[in-house]
């Protein structure tokens, strides 16, 4: 019986995959069976098994997740991994300083010597995946409590996993779909030695900055070099110098055909997280409160860091890393409810719901079982919702103050200490050490004590019990005035990188008891505190309740709406998603092209600007009109869009072309489309990518680094030429 339900889900869920051209992300192994017709139809000229194969090297080996965050590809037989600057940005930080200044004049290695190597970044390959729904749900019946339900299927997939074959040096992992309806396992293969080859400046690899992220049309060269490094079985090893360049099962082709409008276009990935099947509640939620909670937030922060960094460089690279990590979400979050607000997401959510209810009071047994689902998820998220905004303020808060980690890095040894004794403090001891010493590199009391600043007014409008009594106490003392307020806080030994790492080296005993007993720390462990007691313990029942909601939904939705395309929302698993080359019109007597130019660099150039300085060396080659092989009738292609549905963890994606050669890098979406992760419209839904030739110009002709070229077999499709060309220039 149980295996019967399962195949009745199975086939409500492929029944369902009725797909358009441009939406979906779409699990590889699932694309014989669901897309490959679509996909040829638009034009791909390759099959499924090319793409993703578990018995011969397929696209799907060329890609990797990289660091866990972005995506990456290999792009020549000697591990060489393309990815974005803005992916690669911490290493090139880590790299830099006022004498080697890589994130102003960038980075290239002429040879293997030079490449840089980079402590814990990694890149991981996905060896095969596996439906393993029916073993993992083994067990589970409808009538089970939600902690119990958890805990029996957490215990199948620790068999699962534990049981499942795989090599020496793979690993595996189990995550769920359809709001935790289905299961699949995917085999993993990681390496750890991964160096630093090459980076443009950013006033290439992030030019325009704030003002062009999340905007087209776009002029940015978003991309850097790395490789993977190898024992000499070309197996996973971390860092030696006796390790040699891994050699892969598969490597991208590269192609300078260029693109046109309507062609195909598929970009292959790990997208981070979407959510395309929320109750219209939460979407409005999310249009009128939400965002523009966090968006608030964040510009008090930003407009913080940001008057810091444009008069001091060194503190330009201690928080360039830091600054776009705030302002990337920040711009995203405006054009989402701009996005939401245009393509009316929640009317459609609401239309969507008005239907889905009538055909469920059509159908006695749907009726019986879903008649109240939809008032029951609006009545759990009315609960939900203040406490969810407490949660959202708390975090954007605290995270945005720098001495409040320092503050509980080092509260933790108290807990461990308090739990395991001197074993717990001696284990997390090593990791706190650790942590510290990268974190203090980056750090700045002045700027943070700034920051720290602006943050307390927005945390004292919050409701009076989701503030500390001890904060608000020290707010009242300070007669409401930050400046006042954080002079005692920020007049501590914690700010001193030396004092704090000596210290450490004293006793468990005596360690801990200055910790417990300094104010500064009381101080933020107060904030802490109140927040697990006023917040966190509340939120986490009814947060269960709501996922057990939502899951119960999607599966009604699948059950009910068989006319509608479903697809997984994105998890940070590996996903392809295919559309076409195309511009787009964001609103009445506006249309944009479909491609930008170096003209267009050159137009926006403001000579020693923050955002739009372009380098000399650049500008010289424009004016010469020198791009090599990788100029069209004299003009320099920089960036293109199409209508693949993407999200942030595509970040660094390959954009492949109908033969699955490399014709850009992915590296945004447009503005006006950022809600894609909600409400997926085609019409104005578009990710940005860097094009193949502009990355490969800016190697040779820009870096001079044409040996990183050479390592790349150049193909030219739409000439049905498939030999590398030879370079005469």
């Amino acid at each position: 019986m149980k295996r019967l339900v399962y195949s009745l889900f199975l086939s409500l869920i492929l029944l369902s995959f009725s797909a358009r051209a441009d939406e979906g992300m779409w699990l590889p192994q699932l694309l014989n069976k669901l897309n490959e017709s679509r996909m040829k139809s638009l034009g791909m000229k390759i099959s499924a098994e090319d793409i993703y194969s578990i018995n011969r090297g397929s696209l799907k080996d060329a890609v990797v997740s990289f660091g866990g965050f972005c995506t990456g590809e290999i792009v020549s037989t000697k591990g060489l991994v393309l990815t974005n600057h803005h992916c690669g940005f911490d290493q090139i930080q880590n790299h830099s300083s006022l004498e080697r200044n890589y994130i102003r004049d960038g980075f290239w290695a002429m040879n293997h010597a030079q490449e840089l190597p980079n402590n814990g970044l990694f890149v991981t390959f996905i060896v095969r995946i596996d439906d393993v729904t029916a073993r993992v749900m083994q067990g589970v019946t409808k009538g089970m409590k939600e902690s119990e339900r958890q805990a029996l299927i957490d215990k199948n997939m620790a068999e699962v996993r534990k049981s499942a074959a795989r090599l020496e040096g793979q690993d595996n992992f189990i995550r769920g779909f359809f709001e935790a309806n289905q299961y699949y396992m995917f085999t993993t293969e990681t390496y750890r030695d991964i160096r630093l080859v090459g980076a443009p400046p950013s006033s290439i690899g992030n030019f325009g900055k704030d003002t062009d992220n999340w905007v087209w049309p776009r002029h940015t060269g978003d991309f850097a070099l790395f490789r993977i490094y190898a024992n000499k079985e070309n197996k996973p090893a971390e860092y030696s110098t006796d390790n040699i360049p891994f050699t892969p099962k598969r490597a991208l082709n590269v192609s300078l055909s260029g693109v046109e409008p309507g062609d195909f276009t598929m970009v292959f990935g790990f997208p981070g997280r979407t959510n395309q099947y929320l109750h219209s509640d939460v979407v409005k939620d999310i249009v009128e409160v939400s965002d523009p909670a966090k968006i608030m937030i964040r510009d008090r922060a930003m407009a913080v860091l940001d008057g810091f960094m444009r008069k001091d460089e060194l503190i330009k690279i201690q928080y360039a890393s830091k600054y776009a990590r705030i302002s990337n979400a920040w711009k995203k979050w405006q054009g989402e409810v701009l996005g939401l607000k245009r393509t009316n997401g929640v009317a459609k959510k609401q239309a969507y719901e008005r239907t889905f209810q009538q055909r469920v009071n059509e159908n006695p047994a749907w009726k019986a079982e879903y008649g109240n689902l939809l008032s029951d998820v609006s009545a759990a998220f009315a609960q939900l919702q203040p406490l969810s905004l407490a949660r959202d303020y708390y975090t954007e808060i605290v995270s945005k103050i720098e001495l409040y980690t320092i503050s509980m890095q080092l509260n933790s040894l108290v807990t461990s200490f308090d739990k395991d004794g001197a074993t717990g403090y001696s284990k997390r001891l090593t990791t706190v050490v650790n942590m510290l010493e990268d974190f203090y590199k980056e750090y700045n009391a002045m700027v943070d004590q700034k920051v720290f600043e602006a943050m307390m007014p927005v945390y004292m409008e919050q409701k009076a019990d989701w503030q500390a009594p001890a904060v608000r106490e020290a707010w009242t003392t300070a007669q409401a005035d930050p400046a006042k307020m954080s002079s005692g806080i920020y007049n501590t030994w914690l700010n001193r990188k030396d004092e704090v790492m000596s210290f450490l080296k004293q006793s468990p005993d005596s360690v801990t008891k200055v910790l417990r007993s300094d104010a500064t720390i009381g101080f933020f462990r107060a904030m802490q505190s109140n927040y697990q007691t006023a917040v966190q313990a509340p939120i986490n029942p009814l947060q269960a309740n709501m996922n057990a909601l939502q899951r119960q939904y999607m599966q009604a939705q699948l059950e009910v709406m068989t006319d509608k395309t479903f697809y997984p929302d994105a998890n940070s698993t590996m996903r392809v998603t295919y559309g076409q080359v195309g511009g787009y019109q964001p609103r009445n007597g506006v249309k944009y092209d479909y491609f930008t130019t170096l003209d267009g660099v050159m137009e926006k150039y403001v000579p020693g600007d923050y955002e739009f300085d372009v380098p000399e060396k650049l500008r010289q080659l424009y004016a010469d009109k020198d791009f090599g092989p990788y100029g069209v009738n004299g003009v320099m292609p920089v960036c293109f869009i199409a209508s693949n549905h993407t999200t942030g963890g595509n970040s660094g994606s390959p954009a492949l072309d109908a033969w699955g050669n490399l014709i850009g890098l992915n590296f945004d979406r447009v503005w006006e489309g950022t809600m894609s992760d909600i409400n997926y419209d085609a019409s104005i839904c578009r990710n940005i990518m860097v094009d193949a030739r502009y990355i490969l110009f800016i190697i040779d002709k820009f870096a001079g680094a044409g040996h990183l070229v050479n390592e790349m077999n150049i193909v030219y499709p739409k000439k049905k030429a498939s030999k590398k060309k030879s370079r005469k220039y």
